[in-house]
């Protein structure tokens, strides 16, 4: 049998390349991740469209086709493989997350990607994300890469993807018009269905974060609250105030036993005089909106991304009033909220208690907490960034020996664990959370010399499995109210009730009343009895339970 050289057979395999024209190879990409990449988005379709199957037909042609128009754009010969590739490999990255954690890729998940440290998103990165990558994202790049884009005249080359464009759209309008009442219903009741199509949404989401980066770039800041000046309670000489107001991460109500979870995760609380607020919902579903809301003067429905960037906020209007203000992480950072004040990080210590893994559970707080409340000698407030119950790895919250609730997930990648093991591991964080305002709370009523205070509010829920959806940051038009009913606790020491004049059993009537974040801002002002026009008294849970001094009105 002759032998066959090497080199004559790498020439022979490269003269085979299979030769597909750019419009062709488009239309067979966009096939592959329309029926690969997709799997929630026909799961939604077949539900919505059930026994409605020439309606199914003509939706998911006049997506196709939408997809081909637009992509056409990008199908000349020196573009096609490029931009295919980056659809290829973006369509398998999304599809992961988005099949199998139910997280919708829109414009506030990129946000808060985009502010996301390494340290955080490297508990994503799992074997099976790779592997999915690799399969559905690599591989069909390394055919685009392959075969052979046959030469072409430069105007039929310039043409072709052109009409291309105009003859996809018409078709997509045609299909669409064909039943446009019902398609229309369909999008404004289903706005989740859209919303998981691949790449569509992630690149329409792209689209709009850039927009949304673009028109807060030159913004200037607006101050707040310049005419903050501190009430009557600051006029004798006092005990020095000290409030400090811990920034909890996605901790959800649900899971509090304060709030009649079955499982006690609240064992120091409970003992403690506290009032927890069992009826509290956040401005967002993750940390880059729902952070800057709550501090912020505006209400959810009024909060966009530029009037938080461009807007000062409760601490700036408490800097205002002559409190001196602090800001201490242990989370992504503060979003620019405490721009204006000290800040103190504590991610990534050389610490082998509390950083053994390369980040910092929420114990590191305790040590130099200690310290600092032994230095207060003017009135303060302080702000506690947690970790709190971030996941996937609900197992890194805590200290081992902390495992009350077994047995318990293990690993970042949520298949390989039962629901049990997952709530098990995320009943350990909010049972540390726990022990460590409670710990805050007891330094705090230790100081005699301080008249002190502590709120509690997480920024944002979780979901552990419930509808199919895990972790955070579902559109808030669709986010179950795991992901929004929050928990917030209010602590007060018979000094600082006594100097701030505050009924505490009037303020504890309100406990079941329905709140949110947008209490905070203004119910902050108010505890700490300082006079704006920015606080609306309506939405200061304290303005109905002072005794002696008045807090002014607007």
């Amino acid at each position: 049998m002759p032998s066959v050289k090497p080199h004559l057979f790498r020439s022979s395999i490269l003269r085979e390349r299979i030769s597909i024209s750019p419009v062709l190879l488009t239309v067979l990409a966009i096939a592959f991740v329309f029926s690969v990449d997709n799997s929630t988005f026909w799961y939604i379709a077949s539900d919505v469209f059930s026994g409605h199957l020439l309606s199914l037909v003509g939706y998911m042609g006049a997506v196709f086709c939408l997809t081909l128009g637009a992509f056409s754009l990008f199908a000349f010969p020196w573009t096609v493989k490029p931009f295919l590739i980056s659809m290829l490999i973006l369509a398998a990255m999304t599809s992961y997350y988005v099949d199998t954690l139910g997280i919708i890729v829109d414009r506030d998940m990129i946000q808060n990607v985009m502010v996301t440290t390494v340290a955080e998103s490297k508990h994503l990165i799992t074997l099976g994300y790779v592997t999915h990558v690799v399969v559905f994202g690599v591989f069909p790049s390394l055919f685009v890469m392959w075969v052979r884009i046959p030469p072409q005249r430069r105007v039929k080359a310039a043409l072709t993807p052109i009409l291309t464009c105009v003859l996809s759209l018409s078709l997509a309008t045609g299909l669409l018009m064909a039943d446009l009442k019902s398609y229309s219903s369909i999008l404004r009741e289903r706005k989740d269905f859209m919303s998981s199509y691949q790449p569509g949404a992630p690149l329409v989401g792209a689209i709009r974060y850039a927009k949304m980066m673009s028109r807060s770039a030159n913004l200037v800041l607006t101050s707040t609250g310049l005419d903050a000046r501190a009430g009557s309670a600051y006029d004798a000489p006092q005990k020095p105030m000290l409030t400090i107001v811990v920034a909890g991460e996605t901790a959800r109500a649900q899971n509090f036993s304060l709030n009649g979870y079955d499982v006690d995760t609240n064992p120091e609380l409970s003992k403690l005089p506290i009032i927890n607020f069992s009826n509290t919902h956040s401005c967002g579903t993750a940390t880059a909106v729902s952070l800057p809301c709550m501090f912020s003067k505006f209400s959810r429905d009024s909060y966009t991304f530029e009037k938080g960037t461009s807007t000062e906020n409760v601490l700036d209007v408490l800097g205002h009033a002559g409190l001196h203000v602090e800001w201490w992480d242990n989370n992504t950072g503060d979003k620019t909220i405490a721009a204006r004040f000290d800040t103190r990080t504590l991610t990534n210590l050389k610490n082998p208690e509390f950083c053994a893994t390369g980040e910092c559970i929420d114990g590191i707080f305790l040590e130099p907490l200690k310290e600092y409340i032994a230095s207060v000698n003017k009135d303060t407030v302080l702000v506690l960034h947690q970790i709190g119950s971030h996941g996937p790895t609900y197992y890194q919250r805590y200290p081992a020996e902390f495992e009350r609730f077994k047995p318990a997930c293990r690993t970042a990648e949520f298949k390989k664990c039962t629901p049990m093991e997952i709530t098990n591991a995320y009943d350990n964080t909010i049972a540390y959370t726990d022990q460590m305002i409670a710990r805050t709370i007891n330094m705090l009523a230790a100081n005699e010399g301080l008249a002190t205070s502590l709120i509690y509010v997480s920024d944002h829920g979780e979901s552990l499995g419930e509808r199919g959806l895990y972790l955070h940051g579902a559109p808030y038009f669709m986010a179950p109210e795991t992901q929004t009913h929050v928990p917030m606790i209010l602590w007060m020491s018979d000094a600082f009730q006594s100097r701030f004049s505050i009924d505490e059993s009037c303020v504890a009537k309100q406990k079941d009343k329905a709140l949110s974040h947008d209490n905070l801002f203004h119910s902050l002002l108010g505890l700490l009895d300082i006079h704006t026009a920015e606080r609306n008294p309506n939405l200061d849970i304290f303005t109905p339970c002072k005794t002696n001094i008045q807090v002014a009105k607007i």
